[in-house]
Parts: C-alpha cells; structure tokens; sequence
C-alpha cells in the first residue's frame, strides 16, 4: 500500500506541530504541510494534492466546514477526515453535510487516527463512535420528530430503510446481518441499493441523509 499523504490544518501551532511530528511517526501516514486555517488548507490543498485534509472545525478567516465545502467546489480528489472536540456537535453535522469523510475526536490514540486516515483514503467512511453518539444527542436537543415518515423517500424498500437506520445507529455489516438474520452479503448488497439510490458515496452520507430525512432517531 502506498504511503497516505496528509495535511494537517488547525489554528493552533503546538496542535499542528504535534500531530506532525505524530503523523510521521506512523506507518504508511505522510505529512505534507500543515496549515494555519481553512483558506491556507485550501490553497495548500489544490497545490500539494494529499489524499487526506486532517481539518480542524473552528479556525480564523475560514473555518473546517467552509473550506471543506470549497474543496467539494473545486473538485480536489483529497479527502476531509474531520478533527473535533466534545463541543463540537452542531459544526460536526455541519462538515458531514459538506462532505467530510471522517471524524476524530482529539483525545483519539495515534492507532486510532491512522486507521481513520487509511480508512477514509480507500474511499470508506469513518466516525468515531462518540462522534456519533453525540450527533444523536444534538438531534435530540433540536426537537427532530421521532416518527418515520409516511412517505419512503427515493423508492427505498422497507428492507433498506431498516438497513439504513442501522447505519445510522453505527452498526457495522456484520452487526446488520446479526441483527436482520442474513448474510454480509446480504447486507452489502443492500447498502449498495441504498447508496445507489440515495446518490450517497459513502456511510457518512448516508448517515446525513437518514437524519435528514427522518429515518434515523434518537
């Protein structure tokens, strides 16, 4: 496997300096510039042509959600994996809506983030589970119904819509089949339909579209 290259963009030196020196200390994980906010990540980004942006939310002139949305703009074929806190909830979704891939708290292990990175550059998604947890948690708070819709949307069948709030929920394939009594196959053929018809390119997305259409609850 060829080496991921990655850049680092937060506002904080020490922060940046640190997972640096971290990233480069890891197997298969390259750095290849670290940036100060979002518009220097951009900039360095559509010159240095990494394969992963590791993106801080809140940062000066323009934040981790903005410059992802710019990055999805311009078509740069880097992708966000998402470094956030506990109080992040509301920006987190925010990223997730504008395309990011993956998300990492920043009391996550060094194994944990290499995963992530190495994950997400195969073209997967990756959520840290209390990430998730707590975007379940903020959807609570907004006052999102806990009814399904009367409609499903996108000719889902009840199948793939019970397939998709698993998702949701963060079950892996495995735990899917488990839970629904078929095959990983199985399973993987309906989150292919689901993707398919959704227009979704990953489980982050779907996850977003779940919320978003009110077939994921808390």
């Amino acid at each position: 496997m060829s080496e991921v290259r990655v850049l680092i963009a937060d506002d904080q030196k020490v922060v940046r300096d640190g997972l640096a020196t971290l990233l480069d200390l890891l197997d298969g994980i390259t750095v290849v510039g670290t940036a100060h906010d979002g518009d220097d990540a951009v900039r360095q980004a559509l010159t240095l042509d990494p394969d992963i942006v590791l993106m801080d939310l809140h940062m000066p002139n323009c934040s981790g959600v903005e410059a992802t949305e710019q990055l999805a703009a311009a078509g740069a074929r880097c992708r966000v994996v998402v470094l956030t806190t506990y109080s992040d909830d509301d920006w987190v979704f925010a990223a997730l809506r504008a395309g990011a891939r993956g998300f990492l708290t920043k009391d996550s292990s060094a194994e944990e983030i290499r995963t992530a990175l190495i994950t997400v550059s195969r073209g997967d998604a990756q959520l840290d589970p209390t990430v998730q947890r707590r975007l379940l948690e903020a959807l609570s708070r907004s006052g999102a119904s806990p009814e399904l819709p009367v409609s499903i949307p996108d000719n889902l069948t009840p199948r793939e819509v019970a397939v998709l709030r698993l998702i949701a929920a963060g079950r892996s394939n495995s735990e899917i089949a488990d839970e629904l009594y078929v095959s990983d196959a199985t399973v993987k053929t309906h989150v292919n339909h689901v993707l398919a018809k959704t227009a979704a390119r990953d489980r982050a997305q779907l996850v977003a579209y779940a919320f978003r259409h009110g077939l994921a609850t808390p």
